[in-house]
């Protein structure tokens, strides 16, 4: 009863996310569960990152405090799922807590202001509003950067914000959608290789890594598949460049999605770009592609994402169809 959740459940979280997106009242109030949990990685971080630490009792402590977040977030998802389930209508409150963790609807709004910023705004508007979503730095991206850069924002999230978190959920219901939230926040917040994070951050940039691994492939699949339904779209081009390119990219990961998306819109992402005053080099994903994005194709992502969003949607109807 517990350790996973039906195809149904997740369709109807997939159904709320889309339509409604992130609860405004929760965001203002700071009560987001992401937030909450940003919340508890910071004080893990400040508690039990210290300076005078040697750096491998700093990694040692990373791996606990990994661990523990990784415990609290499993047993913490197991008694909320347990008292949602024995409420009437219980997999109807549990699709909705679901569906705060899924970012559909968030991820879409987020890159189509950077396609209405160059649109509405020029390069400055742009740079505005990619700067909300990349953490490179907007100053050094012209106006094919900025695309460039919103649409691996979209490729990467489609894996980390949407599919992952389903497939954690289907296969371990809300405690395993908690957990995945939870390792990829503080992957995100102290995963980096800073002089601070490098070690303290170790574990959870490992089983980050690790908890994307199947997650990331299947998002390129369907991604592969979607473009077979977008009018414009490349299928041929996205199978290509994902067996071709996916591996080289520096994350294990990112570069799944990110060479479908770059092989069916025909352009070329990722590559050598700016992080915080550094150059990072990095392999192109759909090498020989088009370099000069501009915002209509990141519309034209956008409708690839949809297309893929149906595509997992129609992935959970199967399961519903297998189930009964």
């Amino acid at each position: 009863m517990f350790l996973f959740a039906r195809p149904e459940t997740l369709l109807l979280s997939l159904a709320f996310d889309a339509v409604f997106g992130d609860p405004e009242a929760l965001n203002r109030r700071q009560l987001h569960p992401v937030q909450l949990i940003g919340r508890v990685i910071a004080w893990a971080d400040a508690r039990f990152n210290l300076e005078s630490d040697t750096p491998g009792r700093r990694r040692n402590r990373g791996i606990w405090t990994t661990a523990g977040l990784l415990a609290g977030a499993m047993v913490v998802g197991y008694v909320i799922q347990a008292i949602l389930l024995a409420l009437p209508l219980g997999w109807l409150w549990l699709a909705i807590v679901m569906s705060t963790l899924i970012a559909q609807k968030s991820l879409h709004d987020h890159v189509a202001a950077v396609a209405s910023g160059l649109e509405t705004g020029g390069l400055g508007g742009g740079r505005l509003a990619v700067s909300r979503i990349v953490g490179r730095d907007p100053e050094a991206l012209d106006q094919a950067g900025v695309s460039r850069a919103a649409i691996e924002s979209l490729a990467e999230n489609f894996s980390d914000g949407v599919v992952a978190p389903v497939f954690w959920a289907a296969l371990l219901g809300l405690p395993g959608l908690l957990a995945y939230k939870v390792i990829n926040t503080a992957d995100s917040m102290i995963g980096h290789k800073t002089p601070r994070h490098l070690q303290f951050g170790w574990a959870s940039a490992r089983l980050d890594d690790l908890l994307n691994f199947i997650p990331a492939r299947l998002s390129g699949l369907i991604v592969c598949a979607a473009s077979w339904l977008l009018p414009g779209a490349e299928p041929v081009g996205a199978w290509r460049a994902m067996r071709r390119d996916a591996r080289h990219h520096r994350s294990p990961n990112a570069g799944w999605p990110e060479a479908a998306f770059a092989g069916a819109l025909g352009i070329a992402i990722a590559g050598p770009r700016v992080y915080h005053g550094e150059l990072v080099k990095d392999h192109w994903m759909n090498e020989g592609g088009r370099p000069h994005a501009a915002a209509p194709d990141i519309r034209m992502a956008l409708r690839l994402f949809v297309c893929a969003c149906w595509v997992q949607a129609a992935l959970l109807i199967a399961l519903i169809w297998l189930f009964d």
